[in-house]
């Protein structure tokens, strides 16, 4: 049952007010960054910063409009409004390529990317399969289904290639994880296959001990990856060099061979079979995890393996392939303390074109230039602060369609945050994901508008839900 009441009832000021002003500071920066004397207006629609004020009207705009939307159509839609952009985003895969991906759906120099959209979508979807009232999240079904609402815009991104957009659909799944909702059960339906008289894994084993395998998943992988592209000779066959691939199995076989040892003891007498036998498919499931992962990489396209081996320190090339983290990097440290004043920047300026790209995805760095540390300090804990209250907001939810779909929003602003600032200083590699209301761009402006709108909108109708 609904009440009558103001349209500005309950809406959440401080994220409001957050959001406007990470949106004006990011349109200062582009008009510094992309600055041209011979076009010196902030309107001047034919110069991206112009363009990125037009975009900041109509994110506004899309905002009203979805705030003025009733919470509860968002509810009854989220099949129609998720088949929708999934219908996107299989139509793009028809369009010409551009930058070698079919990612953008349009004509000429105005277009979206559906790609964007899809979170929202997906977000609504997830919250609202999740929401239901007595759902089992630990039945087999709810995490096919939960998983499938991800996994399908995700293979359609990936058939683009948009390496970004499908990282940061990774995100939901630790909102998976905070619902209840975990890979445990179809582990368990696997592990409980296995014919073995008396044996049966219950709930609580996979529960603890899930997360620690995905964690030693990825130490494997990051391991392995680092010694897979050399051969390597074993002391029992002098004289014959393995291949990298057969030093990662070597070393997946010794840490999974240790790690039963060490399980094997650690148990009382009476439970030390079963123990053992747990842990053997424990170490077993990550070096098989961890081998999947390496031959995934392995199967990358060549400039997103080439980034990643970058990251890790396999390979450099300053000059060549790194040369935009590098030179970002540079910028970053160029502003020193406090910085070289506002369009004052020289590394990462238009004139000197030696930050690639840093009106979009390497906007920290021009930002960075002008304000030095201080300044990145203060829009560090701006993203922080609006990332935390996201999850307040979360918190406070009467209904788990609320607090699910607000934790969507939490983790892919903190995604597109973590990773665009970790691209700016060398620490992630360049996958192609704009800042927050920050970058240059109109599909990503738009999308994370009325992802917080009608954030703001589910919010300020809480107490008026009934779950």
């Amino acid at each position: 049952m609904r009440q009558n009441q103001s349209l500005t009832a309950n809406v959440d000021w401080p994220l409001f007010v957050v959001y406007i002003l990470l949106m004006l500071m990011g349109l200062a920066t582009i008009y510094s960054a992309a600055f041209d004397s011979d076009h010196p207006s902030l309107f001047d629609f034919s110069q991206k910063y112009g363009k990125q004020v037009i975009w900041l009207c109509v994110s506004l705009f899309l905002g009203l409009c979805v705030f003025l939307i009733d919470s509860d159509i968002y509810r009854k839609f989220a099949l129609p409004i998720y088949l929708f952009v999934i219908l996107l985003l299989v139509i793009v895969l028809f369009m010409p390529p551009i930058n070698g991906a079919r990612a953008w759906l349009g004509v000429g120099t105005m277009g979206i990317q559906p790609a964007e959209f899809a979170k929202i979508g997906t977000a609504i979807l997830l919250a609202r399969f999740l929401g239901t009232i007595n759902i089992n999240q630990q039945n087999k079904s709810t995490v096919l289904i939960a998983n499938a609402i991800i996994l399908v815009p995700m293979v359609l991104i990936l058939l683009q290639p948009d390496a970004g957009s499908f990282v940061v659909f990774t995100a939901f799944l630790f909102v998976l994880y905070r619902e209840g909702v975990s890979y445990d059960p179809l582990i368990l339906g696997i592990l409980n296959l296995i014919p073995i008289k008396g044996l049966h894994f219950k709930q609580t084993w996979i529960g603890t001990h899930f997360i620690p395998i995905l964690f030693v998943t990825i130490f494997l992988s990051v391991a392995t990856l680092l010694i897979s592209n050399n051969s390597f000779e074993l002391s029992l066959f002098p004289g014959i060099e393995f291949p990298g691939y057969a030093k990662m199995l070597f070393f997946i076989f010794v840490f999974c061979l240790i790690g039963y040892l060490i399980m094997r003891f650690a148990f009382s007498k009476r439970d030390k079979k079963r123990a053992a036998l747990i842990a053997f498919l424990a170490f077993i499931l990550a070096g098989g995890l961890t081998y999947a992962v390496n031959y995934s990489f392995q199967k990358l396209a060549g400039h997103q393996k080439e980034r990643i081996e970058l990251v890790l320190g396999l390979r450099q090339d300053p000059d060549g392939d790194d040369y935009n983290r590098n030179r970002a990097m540079a910028a970053v440290g160029s502003g020193g303390l406090l910085g070289k004043g506002y369009q004052n920047a020289s590394v990462s300026s238009v004139e000197s074109n030696h930050v690639p790209e840093s009106e979009t995805d390497f906007i920290f760095c021009p930002f960075a230039e002008e304000w030095g540390f201080v300044g990145s300090l203060f829009l560090v804990l701006l993203y922080l602060f609006m990332i935390l209250r996201v999850i307040i907001i979360a918190e406070r939810q009467k209904a788990a369609f609320n607090r699910i779909y607000a934790y969507a929003v939490a983790m892919i602003l903190f995604y597109h945050f973590g990773i665009n600032i970790g691209m700016n200083i060398e620490f992630m590699p360049v996958i192609g994901i704009p800042l927050p209301f920050f970058s240059y761009g109109g599909s990503s402006m738009m999308s994370f508008s009325m992802m917080l709108f009608i954030l703001l909108k589910l919010d300020s109708q809480r107490k008026d839900v009934l779950n």
